[in-house]
């Protein structure tokens, strides 16, 4: 029946607030009668890597049709993770990572578990397609430039959002209009709200 699924995976702390990107774009998928998930992951204020996987291999095992992920934040990380656990079988047809947070902010005890520092990058299969990365120039999480962090060792699509921030909430990320339109064409070019 489904000929594509769609899996929104959500950062630390968030509680999947109808103000987000994210839940905005799994309404809008709905209603398109796109079949959605967007779990809540497992303790989103102390997160722990083999539970979050879990929960997200759970979901992937109920997707039909063409897997479609898109990560935000820390969900990127987990992703990361997942991959190297699969090796050379990749999770998901299509992946769209938003704003990883940077080695930096893998000091933060809560979330120090999800380091990818151990990851060889380079040999990661993140997805059957090209993955694409949508990132900012002054993401506060990641410093140190996602662009040149993780879009490069992975060999991603890069989309480098002039001022966005962290995409997110605070940074005028509610309705994101082109995260849509790159869902149904994965060839559109992801764009400053």
């Amino acid at each position: 029946m489904w000929n594509r699924s769609f899996l929104i995976l959500h950062g630390v702390e968030n509680r999947r607030p109808a103000e987000h990107w994210q839940y905005d774009l799994a309404q809008r998928l709905r209603e398109h009668r796109e079949q959605v998930f967007y779990p809540q992951l497992p303790d989103p204020d102390r997160p722990t890597l083999a539970a979050w996987i879990e929960a997200i291999e759970a979901e992937l095992g109920m997707m039909r049709g063409e897997r479609i992920v898109l990560c935000h934040s820390l969900a990127c990380a987990a992703w990361l993770h997942l991959a190297a656990n699969r090796g050379d079988i990749p999770a998901a047809d299509r992946v769209l990572l938003v704003s990883p947070p940077g080695p930096a902010m893998f000091s933060w005890e809560v979330i120090a578990g999800f380091t990818p520092a151990s990851l060889d990058l380079t040999r990661l299969k993140l997805a059957v397609a090209t993955p694409r990365l949508v990132c900012s120039d002054n993401d506060p999480y990641c410093p140190e430039g996602a662009a040149e962090i993780f879009g490069q060792p992975l060999g991603c699509d890069v989309d480098l959002l002039a001022g966005a921030g962290h995409v997110a909430v605070p940074d005028g990320y509610g309705h994101w209009a082109s995260v849509l339109d790159w869902c149904v064409d994965p060839t559109t070019r992801l764009t400053v709200n």
